[in-house]
């Protein structure tokens, strides 16, 4: 229904009552219970341990009665790129779990209304997707790379409310997103209120800032694209016009050699004139808060477009475009970046095919950068010289050749769009040299024997590849784990899409963990018990640290691969006491 509506444009009125749902709720923790954070604590002791039905039905009673109140989220740090601290949100369990339930709702009714130049935190869209639209922006002159200033950190509450009332005519929804919006979080534990924003690792964030920047893809739709956006082609390049001539003037005449060397000659020059005042386009894309536009015409008209999305974002979004970071880029002479890819135009001016068609021309180029390539080789190869991974020596070869290789692995996934993807050669050779170095600092031997004993030789449907190869033998007649190193092969691939979330089924299906929370019998001593919880581990991998005297439920679930074990309250209460039953 939600759907429904949001294609066809028609405002939604109580969608409050949605909430009282507790189908709703057990979707939202079969979809977040396995998440890394869900064992993580906020600013309460509450995890996704003890999940139970009685849980779902106080937070809808809590909600029914307008008494539910969100708790302030722990805030902590995480590294960015540049050096320097990202601040990020820890909220507990049950607001994590209420605000998985509002994603779904508003992300059913606002997502066939956003643009299809949005590509950020969306199903079935990702950095991807948007590199693939920018391939397509032929004969750009010039890239505009938006850079909003702390823009998740500066988003204002009461623009945000009024841009979802415009749509959700329901006062106590919008009361229970503006009670979240403020309700601040704890740095130490001292109490901050939040005055602007949204929570950076709260559930429906991504979401709500979509919703928000939203306003900034209708402006640049419906403002700046249809102002700078005319003419259906080029008039035609004078100079092009006269070796045209020249061309058929000595064909006619049999003149073929001296027709083919003009040839030459033309195609250096455009068949459209560059300068043509009646022609212009404006592409546009956005991926969360980066944006990025791609304008064919005089510079002077691309810096009247930079100030006026300044201005929009001034005065409608309260929102400020960095001067310093939002670039001008010529796209011949210099690269754009945009989600890790240096984007440029491409020109062969002194090499022409044999068949004398340009083929790059014009063309945009989703390039690796360089200093990617070097920032990711140093970790292998600090100073120039490979290290071992000590973190890793303890650990068995399968798991070794394992670790290098994930990384490797989405490296060169996430750059297989580059015509230079054959840079990454460059990592793997270091990554390859850190391998055998941890691997000989394991056996305690030269890396040498250990590079002779593991490398093999694979095919792939590019060819035989060199690799390296261990393997884990489990018994009991189970084959044995198999990791391998390398055997990437390093081609361009434009149909490599990757995406940030699957669309969900248009039937849902139950997970097992909620099929088995609603059967309500303990699988530790079988008893029928309706207050049955969820008792959930991190990972599986701290149950085989436990040694062979591990207690029952943790051989359970080591022998059901399952990190979630349904028990009554007292088998819950005895595994937190430490009962080795």
């Amino acid at each position: 229904m939600l759907e429904d509506r949001g294609k066809r444009g028609i405002p939604v009125e109580d969608l409050y009552r949605q909430l009282y749902n507790p189908q709703l709720y057990l979707r939202a923790y079969g979809r977040i219970y396995a998440n890394a954070g869900a064992m993580t604590k906020g600013s309460t002791p509450e995890t996704a341990d003890a999940m139970s039905l009685a849980k779902i039905k106080k937070i809808i009673d809590d909600l029914r009665h307008e008494r539910y109140r969100w708790t302030p989220v722990r805030r902590t740090y995480v590294p960015k790129k540049n050096g320097k601290m990202r601040p990020l949100g820890l909220p507990s369990f049950s607001d994590k779990l209420l605000q998985e339930v509002i994603r779904s709702l508003l992300e059913a009714y606002y997502e066939p209304q956003f643009s299809e130049r949005s590509h950020g935190f969306r199903p079935q869209r990702g950095c991807h997707t948007a590199l693939s639209q920018v391939r397509s922006w032929t004969g750009t002159r010039w890239f505009l790379e938006g850079d909003i200033q702390q823009c998740f950190d500066k988003l204002d509450h009461s623009v945000l409310l009024s841009i979802l009332a415009e749509r959700i005519h329901d006062n106590r929804f919008l009361r229970l997103l503006k009670h979240l919006l403020e309700a601040g979080y704890l740095e130490d534990w001292h109490y901050h209120t939040t005055l602007s924003g949204v929570p950076q690792g709260g559930i429906v964030s991504p979401l709500l800032s979509n919703i928000y920047l939203d306003k900034l893809d209708h402006f640049v739709e419906t403002q700046l694209l249809p102002r700078f956006t005319r003419g259906k082609t080029r008039k035609n390049n004078p100079a092009y016009a006269r070796y045209s001539n020249q061309i058929a003037h000595a064909r006619k005449n049999k003149e073929y050699k001296k027709a083919q060397t003009l040839l030459r000659q033309a195609q250096r020059l455009p068949s459209g004139d560059p300068n043509d005042p009646n022609y212009r386009r404006l592409m546009y894309i956005r991926y969360a808060d980066d944006t990025l536009l791609g304008f064919i015409g005089p510079r002077a008209e691309a810096e009247q477009i930079k100030q006026l999305l300044s201005e929009f974002l001034h005065t409608q979004l309260r929102l400020t475009l960095s001067e310093e970071k939002t670039l001008i880029t010529h796209a011949r002479t210099k690269p754009a970046r945009f989600l890790g890819y240096d984007i440029q135009t491409q020109y062969r001016d002194d090499k022409i095919a044999a068949d004398g068609i340009r083929h790059v021309n014009a063309k945009i180029a989703l390039r690796v950068p360089q200093d990617v390539v070097e920032k990711k080789t140093a970790i292998y190869e600090p100073g120039g010289k490979p290290v071992r991974r000590t973190p890793l020596v303890n650990c068995t070869d399968y798991t070794i050749l394992n670790t290098f290789q994930q990384e490797y692995r989405g490296l060169v996934q996430y750059y297989l769009l580059a015509n230079n993807v054959y840079w990454l050669g460059r990592v793997r050779w270091a990554a390859e040299r850190s391998l055998t170095c941890t691997l000989a600092a394991k056996h305690g031997c030269r890396a040498a024997k250990m590079a002779k004993q593991y490398r093999t030789i694979i095919q792939t449907p590019h060819g035989p590849r060199t690799c390296f190869e261990a393997t884990l033998n489990r018994g009991n007649d189970k084959k044995p784990l198999v990791a391998r190193f390398g055997g990437i092969p390093l081609v361009p691939n434009k149909k490599a899409i990757l995406v940030d979330a699957v669309s969900p089924p248009l039937r849902y299906e139950r997970k097992e963990v909620v099929r088995r929370l609603i059967a309500s019998k303990c699988e530790l001593c079988t008893i029928k018990d309706e207050n049955c919880v969820a008792h959930q581990v991190r990972k599986l991998a701290d149950l085989t640290h436990m040694g062979k005297q591990r207690p029952q439920w943790a051989q359970i679930m080591l022998k059901r691969r399952r990190k979630t074990l349904i028990v009554c309250q007292s088998c819950h209460h005895s595994i937190h006491e430490g009962w080795n039953g």
